[in-house]
């Protein structure tokens, strides 16, 4: 199986890239800019102009939640699916979902994509609002790591794209100094040969 993963560094497609540290298989890379995504080679690849985008052979996958799954379902061995029950795999999944439905998308406003209100001072309130919101959502996160080292109990393909959301905190003034099950969890994530290969490769510093 040849794997090929397009990525923008520090984008979400990073946990794409730390599961193809983890599982262990060969891969190539390539990097785009935001402008980049926008052009016509890689629209042909992801309409929608988003990373990650994973070529399997000559397949092409989008998303990051069916990109994490198909690793994780195509290399057993890596024991990233949980631990084989039904509910294990249900408690994965709903993770990934409050990643992807929710805490990505509370990121937005504060990645200007509220710009066009046109008024600095709905501007500054929408933030405000997303602050408060990503800290609540992060909050449950911690939680879900209370005694625990991985979110669902055992390391899986959650755990990379909740190191990389919360990764950006860092830029758009969310603390989570008083999330210590979170924090305590970035710094494990972090002492991992994956993350740190991953990490180097996209030329990231790390985040604790």
């Amino acid at each position: 199986m040849k794997l090929k993963l397009h990525a923008s560094p520090g984008a979400c497609s990073l946990a794409s890239h730390i599961i193809l540290e983890w599982i262990g298989a060969p891969y190539d890379i390539a990097y785009y800019t935001g402008a980049e995504r926008k052009e016509p080679p890689f629209i042909k690849l992801n309409p929608v102009g988003a990373v990650p985008v994973l070529e399997i052979d000559d397949w092409v996958l989008t998303q990051n939640v069916a990109i994490l799954n198909f690793l994780a379902d195509s290399f057993p061995a890596s024991k990233l699916s949980g631990d084989g029950s039904i509910r294990s795999r249900a408690q994965i999944n709903r993770i990934l979902g409050i990643a992807t439905s929710d805490i990505h998308p509370a990121f937005k406003p504060l990645f200007g994509t509220t710009s066009y209100l046109g008024d600095e001072v709905a501007i500054d309130m929408t933030k405000a609002h997303a602050r408060t919101k990503v800290h609540a959502l992060l909050e449950m996160m911690d939680a879900q790591l209370t005694d625990q080292d991985w979110l669902a109990g055992t390391r899986s393909v959650a755990d990379p794209l909740l190191y990389v959301m919360t990764r950006w905190t860092k830029n758009v003034g969310v603390k989570i100094d008083d999330l210590p099950d979170l924090t305590r969890f970035m710094a494990h994530m972090e002492q991992d040969a994956g993350v740190q290969k991953a990490l180097q490769d996209e030329g990231l510093q790390k985040f604790c």
